[in-house]
């Protein structure tokens, strides 16, 4: 479960997303939408990056994607988690699985 959950939906959040801040700890993350691919240019940390398409289904998952790198694109999806490295696997978070999304309290 991840607790505090940023979303990222305008132009300027999307754009900015993690760059810059510290590692996420592991009930954090944040949810990119609409987003296809991630980049880790400017990063310190590797993060889990959880590709899910419109019905919060996980259709790809990049585990520990490095600092400076590029994800693959993933045409079948419609938003993106970023989660501390670690995090995926050891939520079990794999392609097929279906997720809740539910707005803060």
């Amino acid at each position: 479960m991840v607790d505090d959950l940023r979303p990222a939906h305008t132009h300027w959040t999307r754009l900015r997303g993690l760059i810059g801040r510290p590692r996420l700890k592991a009930h954090e993350g944040l949810w990119i939408r609409p987003c296809r691919q991630v980049h880790m240019f400017w990063m310190r940390h590797p993060l889990d990056v959880v590709f899910l398409d419109a019905e919060h289904r996980i259709v790809h998952v990049e585990a520990a994607l490095q600092p400076g790198k590029l994800s693959p694109k993933v045409p079948a999806a419609e938003s993106v988690l970023e989660l501390a490295a670690g995090s995926a696997a050891a939520r079990g978070l794999t392609p097929g699985s279906q997720l809740t999304i539910e707005p803060a309290a």
